[in-house]
């Protein structure tokens, strides 16, 4: 009983509700229908499904299995008419820390910059659209400029640009022009709460905010009503900040096209943004709000700061509450600040981390940003191999190809080639990275990623997604969802119903491996410098380790062309003239000293001044 109720069920209940007509007329053309008892789960199944699950059963056994696998699967309904909303997390909570780490509780004040110097306002504050976080709250807190302008003029360029690159998908400005009046009455009343106070930010729109919709960029849920405030958007309205926008995601955060189209870059625009916190760093780095909160599952901040050149801040998991946010995967989601700045992105952390009593998943550790501390201090170590050249091409040919395959062959090694053309040309901005910080007299340690099967982990993602969004599968409204190729949701939650539990669980142990050994290198180094588009994106995504991704150069005019259509595969197609990113990641809740070093970096080397001519 103990093997068989763990052995197949997904693939069998798949493999049986093929055979089941669910519902049949109730009357000849009549519109109401009544449900039919399924069928019995019959020895082909189980064979199939066993085979598709790569286990080997004998005839008597699979005999042995049926009446337990037969009740087993007639618990499933028992779950299913419960309904379970998006919001209702599973009985466990996944805690990336390794036996033995000593968190650091202590809460002390942040310490922020100096005040910068301002010049005169502007006459048109548009060109202040660019400034950083430290800048615009000096402008605002000496009442230079008021929170109402500032609101006023983002709103502006929202509704300028976003017809250019679809960022948008509700306009906030009813509570955005009530905030930014609050504000401004408050500081001008010498009430003034800090360097977010009056101003203006987006929200991806997998953030609940009261009285909008949040659509979470899918089909099937333009009107959602949510009926709270996320915890994040709970306490940036705290800090005095003003939400101007909900900004794009593709649809139920993957990638960067949603239920209005596809997200641009904004140093390209005939390019998507990638994804898949899509709007918020095309809203971002066009201008259009000072800085905005995104999430990552599996590189969805990490990806579009490389495409559209902002600076992201992915914080380790647990660290910042998701209460209010869609769930996708509980054991990887996270949410972080994309700014134009890496202290833009701490300034932002500082008001957002923390246990609120509803996230489980988050620890009682400090976030302590200082603006003075010297990174000199940290060990820096760097993946060495992810600095070497890019493996070379397969082009091993099929064997016996017929006319059309070996048309099909050679479109393919042709992407091949030119994808292995960009990766070589951008490693020389990898490298440019090494040499900086020697000249910044870092020295760096050579490490090495665990040899371990990271991409088999990452399928519990696909499983957790799919549990996450059950319902919306087996009703089949995920044919409401706008894309519907190999690589979308609907495909990928119906592949994962046959991922069996035992998979899921074994994944999870190798995920235990992969957690020790991290472990093992952050004993050695603090912060590791890497290439942005390799292995450790899955790697630490998996264990839960911060890492902060930052601008690191333009391409030149010998940049390799981008190709013609951006299927969305892969990052680093821009093309001349478009950014490149580097990133720094860091220990387990260590992400203030993560920010620390990667700021001095950012500051000797000033690629986060760099924005799109196009939009300026």
């Amino acid at each position: 009983m103990g093997f068989a109720s763990t052995l197949l069920p997904g693939v069998l209940y798949s493999l049986a509700a093929q055979a089941q007509d669910t519902t049949t007329p109730a009357a000849p053309g009549g519109g109401t229908t009544q449900k039919t008892s399924p069928p019995k789960i019959t020895p082909e199944m189980v064979r199939q499904a066993a085979e598709v699950a790569g286990v080997n059963l004998r005839p008597e056994q699979i005999a042995m299995m049926l009446d337990g696998l037969n009740q087993q699967r007639a618990s499933y309904g028992a779950i299913r008419e419960l309904h379970l909303p998006n919001n209702v997390p599973p009985a466990y909570v996944f805690d990336p820390l390794p036996p033995g780490y000593v968190l650091q509780k202590h809460r002390m004040p942040p310490r922020y910059s100096a005040p910068p110097a301002l010049a005169r306002v502007p006459a048109d504050l548009e060109a202040l659209a660019f400034e950083t976080l430290p800048r615009l709250a000096e402008y605002v807190r000496t009442q230079k400029v008021s929170s109402l302008a500032l609101t006023e003029m983002y709103i502006a360029r929202l509704r300028k640009y976003d017809p250019k690159l679809h960022f948008l998908v509700t306009l906030t400005e009813e509570r955005a022009i009530a905030q930014a009046k609050a504000a401004d009455a408050e500081i001008a009343a010498g009430k003034y709460r800090g360097p977010l106070h009056g101003i203006p930010w987006g929200a991806k729109d997998l953030l609940a905010v009261k009285g909008y919709p949040t659509t979470w960029g899918a089909g099937g849920f333009e009107h959602q009503m949510i009926d709270e405030d996320a915890t994040v958007v709970k306490r940036l309205d705290s800090a005095g900040a003003v939400l101007v926008a909900k900004l794009t995601l593709g649809a139920l955060a993957n990638g960067d096209k949603w239920f209005g189209g596809r997200t641009r870059n904004p140093w390209n625009p005939r390019q998507g943004s990638s994804g898949s916190s899509a709007g918020p760093a095309s809203a971002t780095a066009a201008g259009c709000v000072a800085f905005s909160i995104g999430s990552e599952t599996l590189g969805s901040i990490s990806s579009p700061s490389t495409r559209c050149g902002t600076t992201g801040l992915r914080p380790t998991f647990g660290f910042v509450p998701r209460t209010g946010a869609m769930a996708l995967s509980w054991t990887m989601d996270k949410l972080g600040p994309i700014c134009r700045s890496v202290e833009d992105c701490a300034l932002v952390m500082c008001n957002i981390y923390g246990p609120d009593g509803q996230d489980l998943s988050v620890r009682n550790a400090a976030f302590n940003w200082n603006a003075d501390f010297d990174w000199r201090s940290l060990r820096v170590g760097y993946f060495k191999s992810a600095f070497g050249p890019p493996p070379p091409v397969d082009e091993k040919a099929p064997a016996n190809p017929t006319p059309a395959e070996q048309k099909q062959w050679q479109q393919v090694l042709a992407r091949r080639r030119a994808s292995h053309a960009r990766k070589i040309y951008d490693r020389k901005y990898d490298r440019a990275a090494l040499d900086k910080l020697k000249a910044m007299g870092v020295h760096l340690i050579p490490v090495e990623l665990p040899k371990l099967p990271f991409e088999a982990m990452a399928n519990l993602l696909s499983a957790e997604a799919a549990a996450a969004f059950d319902e919306l599968t087996m009703t089949g409204r995920d044919n409401l969802l706008t894309e519907q190729g190999a690589e979308d949701w609907p495909n990928i939650f119906r592949t994962a119903r046959l991922y069996p539990a035992v998979e899921y669980i074994q994944a999870n142990r190798a995920r235990t491996l992969a957690i020790h050994q991290m472990a093992q290198i952050f004993k050695e180094v603090d912060v590791i410098v890497t290439p942005t588009d390799n292995t450790q994106l899955i790697a630490t995504n998996l264990t839960g380790h911060p890492a902060v991704i930052q601008p690191n150069g333009l391409r030149g005019k010998d940049a390799p062309k981008p190709p013609a259509v951006d299927t969305g595969d892969e990052d680093n197609i821009g093309g001349p003239g478009t950014p490149v990113s580097i990133t720094f990641l860091g220990g387990l809740y260590q992400d203030a000293k993560l920010c620390a070093f990667a700021r001095a970096y950012q500051r000797a080397t000033d690629f986060y001044k760099m924005h799109p001519g196009l939009i300026g």
